[in-house]
């Protein structure tokens, strides 16, 4: 089966228009299969539920196990060709204006290293965004690529990072003349959307690869209210992870790669191969086909409903003294769009951390917001949700603000302030991680090359990355993040009295 690439606007782009898009091949094999419940002589051993745990089988049901079976089953992703499960890609690709796209089973994190393993080989120079998904950092782990890192831009009222500007990725390209890609992540975990055709102009100027690690905008390009996806905004890689926004299960992402990028394909999809499990979850790739059908085929209404709770949502957060939503009071420069399914409040008016007012959500009204940091919270609006939850919501938080104001404390300003500025690497996160290595203590890690990535939210920017040098001011800037409360994410003594440092020679 051949789909016509034919790039959109916002919204299902021609392609993705086509009757094949009203199918999931790959759902229908596999009820067809499950279903008719065949004599199962082969792996898993819970032989379709039979052999499964009683309470487990009460708590999935029967479709679970039915449906979960093994990769090469004639008629779902073996036989004829397309098969099912090649058809399903094929539609996915439709969907996304790619040239090529795979389903992943292990999440972004499998995308992310297939990227580096393909396009960061040994030795080879790369301009990234540092901060990162810090699977981006692991792939670099494991390719031996060289980074230079770019950093973005940074609000230190709300202590929170921004995004790679056009003209700071020029900058670092300038700096790294050598560099063959430039991977950036767009939108951020705030819903903050580069400007990625601007980025990717410098890309082709300087003749890189552009990636972006769009993870948090697989909904991108299905409703007009939403940004374009990456690729039709001129990036040659996208990374969508489809559990976080677009109705996929927990671990299921695409990977894309842009139309006529034949050598860049064969590259990634080598990658791919090398990382996928030979076992993979057909639950999980089953939801994967099922959520691009409902994204082409329904997204203008699901998407379309979330977004007019999420206005709602807004409309009444900023009715409550002292909180205001970000996208609406953002004064700052370089973001390009909002996500419209993150509402993210400033709380600092209410003179209470909203780390106590998130608590006080989950505790007392048990609403579960996505993230918390000292000045706002960030909450996802799911497919599914009704203005009858966003009021629900909204009324939480008005009472969690005044509960908190009975026993409000300052932000320290230790968290908010601007993460310092970072030495150039010395050797490859590959050298520093996979190297000889020792454990010291604090006091004698200054000068010494960290071998771990150790970052704190807020602000989010690691303060050390493998192969750079540690200096005293990213180790005070942590022990205060600490002492604030924060965790010190990938740090391996989360008390940090001791730090993994380069052997010396």
């Amino acid at each position: 089966m051949t789909l016509t690439q034919t790039p959109g606007t916002a919204g299902a782009p021609l392609a993705a228009r086509s009757t094949e898009q009203l199918h999931a091949p790959y759902v229908e094999a596999l009820l067809a299969y499950g279903h008719r419940a065949p004599q199962r002589l082969h792996v898993p051993g819970h032989g379709g539920g039979a052999g499964a745990d009683p309470a487990l089988f009460a708590a999935l049901g029967a479709s679970t196990f039915q449906l979960d079976i093994p990769q090469d089953i004639e008629g779902v992703d073996i036989g004829a060709r397309p098969t099912p499960y090649e058809r399903a890609e094929t539609l996915a690709a439709a969907a996304y204006g790619a040239g090529r796209t795979w389903f992943l089973t292990n999440g972004a994190t499998q995308g992310n290293q297939a990227i580096c393993l393909a396009l960061t080989p040994a030795g080879t120079a790369a301009v990234v965004q540092r901060n990162c998904h810090g699977s981006v950092i692991d792939g670099l782990v494991l390719s031996g690529g060289s980074p230079t890192y770019v950093t973005p831009g940074y609000d230190a009222g709300l202590g929170m990072a921004t995004v790679v500007t056009p003209d700071s990725l020029r900058a670092a390209l300038r700096e790294r003349p050598d560099a063959r890609v430039a991977m950036l992540v767009s939108p951020t975990y705030f819903g903050m959307v580069a400007d990625v055709a601007g980025c990717a102009e410098v890309a082709r100027e300087a003749g890189v690869t552009l990636v972006v690690d769009c993870a948090w905008g697989p909904h991108f390009g299905f409703h007009p209210a939403l940004p374009d996806s990456p690729l039709r905004r001129g990036a040659d890689v996208a990374l969508t992870s489809i559990h976080k926004h677009a109705g996929s299960l927990t671990q299921s992402a695409m990977l894309h790669v842009a139309p006529d990028r034949e050598q860049l394909t064969e590259r990634i999809g080598r990658a791919v191969r090398l990382l996928r499990s030979t076992s993979p979850s057909s639950l999980l790739l089953a939801s994967l086909d099922a959520a691009r059908r409902q994204l082409v085929v329904r997204g203008a209404r699901v998407l379309g409903d979330a977004i007019v709770a999420g206005e709602r949502l807004r409309e009444r957060v900023e009715e409550i003294d002292g909180c205001q939503v970000l996208d609406r009071s953002w004064n700052g420069p370089a973001i390009d769009a909002w996500d419209p399914l993150r509402v993210v409040v400033d709380v600092r008016g209410t003179g209470v951390p909203a780390t106590t007012v998130a608590a006080l959500l989950r505790d007392v009204h048990d609403v579960q917001p996505e993230l918390s940091t000292h000045t706002s919270i960030v909450f996802v609006i799911p497919l599914g949700m009704t203005a009858t939850t966003a009021e629900h919501v909204a009324d939480a938080l008005r009472e969690a603000v005044a509960d908190g104001a009975r026993g409000s404390s300052s932000i320290p300003e230790s968290v908010l302030a601007a993460p310092p500025s970072a030495e150039r690497p010395r050797c490859s996160p590959r050298e520093a991680f996979l190297g000889r290595v020792e454990r010291v203590r604090r006091s004698a890690a200054i000068g010494r090359l960290s071998a771990e990535a150790i970052s704190a939210y807020p602000p989010g920017i690691p303060a050390l990355l493998p192969g750079e040098p540690i200096t005293r001011r990213a180790l005070d800037q942590l022990l205060s993040l600490h002492a604030a409360g924060l965790r010190l994410h990938g740090a391996s003594d989360p008390d940090l009295n001791t730090l993994v440092v380069t052997a010396e020679s």
